[in-house]
């Protein structure tokens, strides 16, 4: 059996998300608390009790779902099964990424936090400065896809930005140009759906290009290790290598696509078929099912299912 940890990006945030897991648990509590004193706000109050616009705003959600995410990485950690429950391979969602590197111990806590921080007010930034947005087209043929969003583009920027699972890609670019795919993809490209979805910005696109050179030079000073457990790359659905490649990974991740279909197919043809969703909310298990309805994702998010992953193990 080969066991992967795998973490949620940006989006898995929810008002409450940690607070059941701290009240349960001190060493995840004392998590909240050491971010809080990195961060230098109350992130902890924000995670458990909102307010929920202020939760889901890039500059807070990144820094909160990273945090959370690894408060329940410690419970694992420092429990029984910790010697029964071992990752073989560490994988994030974009933002996700982070986490995936904490685990996989190539970063410290506070380093990693740090970067995410940045990277949440870089990318905050870079929406800020420009007029972008993200559109979630679902059951779009994928031969189709190049088509819409050439024909959607009018010149203007628009390219696909997430491959999630099989029928749901991302496309990011200008306002515009993502309303304009939204409509055609349902008239005229034969899409079930077309959603425009609540984002600050253009994520993972050239309009984040601003954001990428700043976080690239954090990314330069921060210490990353050499060695540690494999950690798949979103840009490319391939294993980093040195501190160096994840510094170039980490940089070009804000402007590249996201393939994260591709990075678990890659681990399902590589035999690994024990598969932990650690973070709040269940977006990575569900794109599982998309993936391989065979593969079952064991969704670590509240105390009841940490307390019976102990119970069980």
């Amino acid at each position: 059996m080969k066991t992967a940890f795998i973490f949620p990006g940006q989006g898995a945030q929810v008002v409450g998300m940690g607070k059941d897991i701290a009240s349960r648990f001190s060493v995840a509590d004392e998590i909240f608390n050491k971010a809080n004193d990195i961060v230098g706000y109350d992130l902890k109050s924000l995670c458990f009790d909102g307010p929920e616009e202020k939760l889901n705003s890039t500059t807070i959600s990144q820094p909160a779902i990273f945090t959370t995410s690894v408060a329940i990485l410690e419970v694992i950690r420092t429990s029984d099964v910790a010697e029964q429950i071992k990752p073989d391979v560490t994988a994030g969602l974009s933002l996700g990424e982070y986490t995936a590197l904490y685990a996989a111990g190539r970063m410290s806590f506070e380093d990693a936090l740090v970067l995410v921080q940045k990277r949440g007010d870089a990318m905050q930034a870079a929406a800020d400065a420009s007029d972008g947005a993200m559109v979630s087209i679902l059951k779009l043929d994928d031969a189709k896809l190049d088509e819409l969003i050439k024909e959607a583009a009018q010149g203007e920027l628009l390219v696909a930005a997430n491959f999630n699972c099989p029928g749901q890609i991302v496309v990011s670019g200008t306002t515009d140009a993502c309303n304009r795919a939204a409509k055609l993809a349902e008239e005229k490209y034969g899409a079930l759906k077309a959603v425009v979805l609540k984002v600050a910005g253009a994520f993972h696109s050239d309009l984040m290009t601003p954001a990428a050179e700043e976080l690239g030079k954090a990314l330069s000073e921060a210490q990353i290790s050499d060695d540690a457990l494999p950690t798949l790359a979103n840009i490319n659905a391939q294993y980093y290598g040195d501190a160096d490649s994840i510094r170039q990974g980490l940089t070009k991740q804000l402007t590249q696509s996201i393939l994260w279909q591709k990075s678990m197919e890659k681990l399902l043809e590589e035999g690994f078929d024990d598969f932990y969703e650690i973070g709040p909310g269940r977006v990575l298990t569900g794109l599982m099912k998309k993936i391989n309805r065979k593969i079952k994702v064991k969704n670590l998010s509240n105390v009841a299912a940490l307390e019976e992953l102990v119970a069980n193990n």
